[in-house]
């Protein structure tokens, strides 16, 4: 699988050593340790244990008596290009000017000023992949990016394009319904979806023909994108609520043979068996929302929980700002509530949305070679009256908690970055 350069990149940080010692530590991918320690040297973790030797010049957490764990990963989302409280001027979500918007990038329209990276460093969450709305069939291309630390966007991102947004169901329905053109129905959106893939097929192998007789080749962008999901680089995220659109969803991806990943997933647990046998994840949600429109009307947080016994991948979304990032792990707290099991909610927050978005070999766990985001919680995260005590990305300090003055703190950029 190749990948983007970017993926090879990472945030400058100082040359450090930061040990964060005796909190009950939760790899993920590894039984907890209590008393355990997290040590990060220049950004990285390079040990996690139970006997881990802290260097005389190590900048010391006393974690004593809290929770460490991994920065959460919120694998769908809209921060920094769904601007809160900014109109028009902040709304970057949908090119709606033509159905395939291929082409298009999030990184593009991310503010990374926008309160929504605030909030997620107080909800634990160090890691989000920003992507295109769903009012496009084809809506364009997403972006994995840290929630802070970067003199500019390019410097917070973890891989550059990881997946082709689309959407199935009501909404590109009923966006070009009211400009009355294709497509106005489900057969039109699942039409426009195919035939673009079939383009691309036919570019890749055009394309092929110009390299191999050395020939020039025009290129075009949108089709260039739908040739990597096809060579299986990226993946395609399919919004998708009603069982049916999911089973569309299916349908196209056993056509064309990409990796598809289930956005939303409001009735996935109708179809359950069928995911779990072909092993297709889901972005479960948002939860913490009405029944807003028609493919809504069966939504409920316990259908969470019957998609992982039914052995679905999981991993749970807010879809900032439809709700805010810092209630990313409130929405586990209640699947738990409705028969989620614990280690299957912590997972969903982790874990589960790196590997579903192709970043676990950055983020979504504390084991050595990941990046040093970690975060210590007054207690059990799962618990509602636990909080982020302390932030850390690539091991620097973004976030405390100051218990004194009842008020968390974020480490402004022009803080960082000031010489």
């Amino acid at each position: 699988m190749s990948v983007d350069t970017a993926a090879e990149t990472r945030t400058p940080h100082p040359a450090r050593v930061v040990a964060v010692t005796g909190g009950y530590v939760v790899p993920v991918v590894g039984e907890p340790i209590d008393g355990g320690t997290v040590l990060v040297r220049d950004g990285r973790i390079t040990d996690v244990g139970a006997d881990v030797t802290v260097p005389a010049d190590a900048e010391v957490v006393d974690a004593t008596g809290r929770w460490v764990l991994p920065g959460f990963v919120e694998a769908h989302g809209h921060i920094g290009i769904a601007e809160e409280g900014a109109g028009v001027e902040g709304d970057d979500v949908n090119e709606m000017t033509a159905p395939d918007r291929a082409a298009v990038r999030a990184i593009d329209g991310i503010n990374i000023d926008d309160e929504g990276f605030r909030d997620a460093l107080v909800g634990g969450v160090t890691s989000v992949v920003v992507k295109p709305g769903s009012g496009n069939p084809i809506g364009g291309q997403t972006v994995a990016i840290k929630t802070w630390g970067g003199r500019t966007v390019d410097e917070q991102v973890i891989r550059e394009t990881v997946s082709i947004k689309s959407a199935l169901g009501e909404n590109p329905k009923r966006v070009y319904r009211d400009k009355k053109q294709l497509p106005s129905t489900r057969l039109g959106t699942a039409l426009v979806i195919r035939e673009a893939l079939v383009k691309a097929q036919h570019y890749r192998t055009t394309r092929e023909a110009a390299d191999a007789k050395g020939e020039p080749f025009a290129r075009d962008l949108g089709l260039e994108a739908l040739a990597r999901v096809l060579d299986g680089e990226i993946v395609w995220d399919q919004h998708c609520h009603r069982h049916d659109d999911i089973a569309t969803a299916v349908r196209l991806a056993d056509e064309f043979g990409y990796r598809l990943v289930v956005n939303h997933g409001t009735e996935g647990h109708k179809i359950a068996d069928v995911l779990a046998e072909r092993d297709i994840p889901v972005v479960y949600g948002p939860m913490f929302t009405s029944r807003s429109k028609v493919e809504l009307r069966d939504r409920a947080i316990a259908h969470l929980a019957r998609l992982v016994e039914a052995g679905v991948r999981v991993a749970i979304t807010t879809d900032h700002p439809v709700v805010p990032i810092n209630f990313l792990v409130h929405q586990a707290t209640l699947a738990v509530k409705e028969g989620l099991p614990r280690t299957a909610a912590i997972e969903a927050l982790t874990v589960n949305p790196a590997r579903m978005m192709g970043i676990d070999d950055r983020v979504g766990a504390l084991a050595p070679g990941l990046d040093g985001d970690v975060v210590v919680w007054s207690g059990d995260p799962l618990d509602v009256t636990s909080r982020a005590e302390l932030v850390l990305v690539g091991g620097v300090p973004v976030y405390r908690w100051d218990a004194e003055a009842h008020v968390g703190r974020v480490v402004e950029r022009s803080e960082r970055f000031t010489r």
